[in-house]
């Protein structure tokens, strides 16, 4: 990362003035608008004050109080608004619904010109790294908010990002268009929660553009006590609504099925000895005799890239570790870096598949990102798919360590023209067994069969 002179000038572009909606009635959306001068806070879903929220007010804090230094104007909105909770030692309160946690982002990308720059890539399409970013910190403060008391006090809480279950594009993401990010609250556990959030596109009179979500995740939120370190109980959940029961049932559901599936890793049930023999035969041949090895695969260590970094205090959140939705967006890049480097041409993301968060990553901790194309899907050759993984490793020389903190799985399609002029998607093999067992976790995970086809084995979608 380049280092500044003087930083306070970065912060011009952040001189928005955001409005925050903490809570709602259930039919309405509390908003963070990123460039209206108008700032309308609702303490409870009764009652409404007007609350001026300043994105350049960290400029006239200690540096010592600046998290995140270079994130985005959503993301210092959120985190302001959690800066003026109070904190209060006691027990979770009544179950809340789910309307007290909603929050939206609006993103005002028709009229600000500055705002849509930052989002904006090198072929004129969203920044989805930067987006994934916002989606964490939004899910952040959802869960703050659940976490929340009534009176506007919260508990010293740790609320850490466990797991990203599945972030699908449904529609293309117009870079021109009016946006807003919703977030809400789905599923309580005991220490846990689920929080769902949805990326809405205006149409504004564009014929190409329907009101319906461009993008869905869901991600899981675990609490700690910051004294101990150990799980903390949090507010039940009380859904109001039809939709809300729909959505706390099928999030039940899901959670049932983590828990089956960590039980049968444990006791080694998922092991399938014929499908690695399988995948581990083509292999063989690039191994033993490479001039016969099928010019149409690749051997899985041949995608690989990576990259390492210091993690920086500029990239902390408010608890003083590196900020998820950080991680998120330097996985993201490296993977379609990856998968562009593959395909041969400008892939699009269509799929955060999973991701998991194992251990905290602190300021100053050397990272290393690796990345690999785990198998791609070949059933329908005119849109190939690619699947690309992203290992984070904390690194430690002095103790001659390394620890895996981060696992990230996307999902990226191929341009259709570069496919409709020749461009061919390799076949990828794995090696070694844990190369082939990683290919068959995602498999299972993702509900694919393999097929033998043209003399490899592919993975296709069970339904074909």
């Amino acid at each position: 990362m380049q280092l500044l002179r003087n930083p306070k000038p970065c912060f011009s572009l952040f001189h928005h003035l955001l409005r925050l909606n903490s809570s709602c009635p259930s039919n309405h959306l509390s908003t963070v608008s990123t460039t209206d001068p108008t700032t309308t806070t609702s303490t409870t879903p009764t009652t409404s004050r007007s609350v001026l929220i300043d994105a350049g007010s960290s400029n006239r804090k200690p540096i010592s109080l600046w998290p995140g230094l270079f994130h985005s104007p959503a993301i210092y909105a959120l985190w302001e608004a959690r800066s003026s909770t109070l904190e209060k030692s006691n027990g979770p309160s009544l179950p809340k619904a789910p309307s007290q946690s909603r929050t939206t982002i609006f993103y005002n990308f028709s009229s600000d010109h500055m705002l849509r720059e930052q989002y904006r890539n090198p072929w004129n399409h969203i920044r989805m790294g930067k987006l994934v970013e916002d989606f964490d910190a939004l899910a952040g403060t959802v869960a703050f908010k659940h976490c929340s008391n009534e009176d506007g006090t919260a508990r010293p809480l740790l609320l850490v990002t466990a797991s990203v279950d599945k972030m699908v594009l449904k529609k293309l993401i117009h870079i021109d268009a009016d946006l807003t990010i919703v977030g809400a609250v789905t599923w309580v556990g005991r220490s846990s929660m689920e929080i769902q959030l949805e990326l809405i596109q205006s149409a504004q009179g564009n014929p190409n553009i329907s009101n319906s979500p461009a993008l869905v995740a869901k991600f899981t939120f675990v609490a700690r006590d910051s004294a101990t370190g150990k799980a903390a109980p949090i507010n039940q959940i009380s859904p109001e609504s039809e939709q809300e029961r729909l959505l706390w049932e099928e999030a039940e559901e899901r959670n049932q099925i983590r828990k089956r599936k960590n039980q049968e890793q444990k006791h080694g049930e998922c092991e399938d000895t014929s499908r690695l023999k399988a995948l581990l035969a083509e292999a063989r041949i690039f191994c033993d005799m490479p001039a016969l090895a099928n010019r149409d695969s690749i051997l899985m260590k041949d995608t690989c890239l990576q990259n390492s970094f210091i993690c920086q205090p500029q990239q902390r959140n408010i608890h003083g570790r590196i900020f998820g939705g950080f991680l998120m967006r330097r996985a993201f890049e490296l993977a379609f870096s990856t998968a562009y480097a593959f395909a041969g041409a400008a892939p699009h993301f269509l799929e955060v598949d999973h991701v998991d968060f194992l251990k905290p990553v602190d300021v100053g901790n050397f990272l290393r990102l690796k990345s690999c194309v785990l198998y791609t899907e070949l059933d329908n050759l005119a849109e190939p798919l690619v699947n690309v993984e992203v290992i984070a490793h904390v690194t430690k020389p002095e103790d001659r360590s390394s620890e895996v903190s981060n696992r990230f799985y996307f999902t990226f399609g191929v341009d259709p023209e570069s496919v409709e002029n020749g461009l061919r998607i390799r076949h990828v093999v794995p090696a070694i067994e844990e190369e082939a067992r990683k290919v068959l976790e995602r498999i299972d995970a993702e509900n694919l069969t393999l097929v033998k086809k043209d003399g490899n084995l592919q993975p296709v979608k069970e339904h074909t």
